[in-house]
This record gives structure tokens, sequence and C-alpha cells, in this order.
């Protein structure tokens, strides 16, 4: 991955820019998607999570399940 693209998701992920995220991810960015889910995580972002999820994303779904125990 090139550093243009790790400084894109850095600074994407610093202000919280969801949108960026998901289009990097959306291109194929392992990293970026992992951002996303840590960024809906703190938010407790569900809509994210469970989009994430079902996008195949194990991570988010791993978070539901924690979450949906605790509830």
């Amino acid at each position: 991955m090139s550093d243009d693209i790790d400084q894109r998701i850095e600074l994407a992920a610093e202000r919280g820019d969801l949108d960026e995220l998901r289009c990097l991810a959306a291109a194929g960015s392992r990293t970026a998607e992992d951002q996303l889910v840590e960024l809906a995580q703190e938010r407790e972002d569900l809509d994210e999570l469970r989009r994430l999820a079902a996008a195949g994303n194990q991570d988010a779904a791993d978070i539901l399940m924690e979450l949906d125990e605790e509830a």
C-alpha cells in the first residue's frame, strides 16, 4: 500500500471522516476498513457496525455480538 493511501487513512481516522474511510475501504484497503470498525466502536455506531458485519467484516460482527451479550 502506498504511503499516500496510508496518510489519507490516518488523516481520515483522525478527523473521524467515515465517508473517506468507506471510500478507501471500498477501494480494497483493509487498513481503512479496520479504522472504520474502530471508529464505529468508539462512537457506538451500531448502524455502521451492522453495515460492516453484513458486508462480511468479522471484527464488526464480533463487536456486535459482544455488545449484544452485554445488553
